[in-house]
């Protein structure tokens, strides 16, 4: 058993349980079942590989990151709605590229991924220096600027969790 398969097998199982939320032993075997049949299916093109670290880094993810990324996500929530709301308030949307110093594929992709989720950002594409980003008002176009207001601190803190 390699230890792709196994990082994918006990990703998936305790995905499984925190969806399920059920410790109810039917549904416990069954996770096991889908778990097995998605790391059979998957493990050979996953870079996905569960160190020693991982429950440190889950950690960090879960009372550092997601409490950050929900305050973000909230706010950009009631600013599209303001301007839902109050269709006289100026737009400036545009294509911008948010630098990015973030080198793994994970954690490029856990950030375009939280761009998207925040409403009023929508990641379209990435490169080796940034993401292209289709923003609803583009209030700058000094770079560090864009990144500032797009990315806010989800990159630093991402870096620390994956890299």
């Amino acid at each position: 058993m390699t230890l792709k398969f196994l990082s994918v097998f006990v990703l998936t199982y305790l995905l499984w349980i925190g969806f399920t939320i059920s410790v109810a032993f039917s549904e416990l075997v069954m996770g096991v079942v889908v778990a097995l049949i998605v790391a059979i299916v998957t493990a050979r093109y996953s870079k996905l590989n569960i160190g020693i670290d991982f429950p440190i880094r889950a950690l960090k993810f879960v009372f550092g990151y997601l409490p950050v990324f929900i305050v973000a996500m909230v706010k950009a929530n009631l600013d599209v709605a303001r301007r839902v709301l109050n269709p006289s308030l100026p737009i400036n949307p545009a294509i911008v590229k948010v630098p990015v110093k973030l080198k793994g594929e994970i954690s490029k992709l856990t950030l375009a991924n939280s761009i998207t989720l925040t409403p009023g950002t929508l990641s379209l594409d990435l490169d080796k220096e940034g993401i292209y980003v289709h923003w609803i008002d583009k209030k700058s176009d000094n770079p560090e600027e864009i990144k500032k207001a797009i990315v806010g601190s989800f990159e630093r803190r991402i870096g620390g969790i994956f890299e």
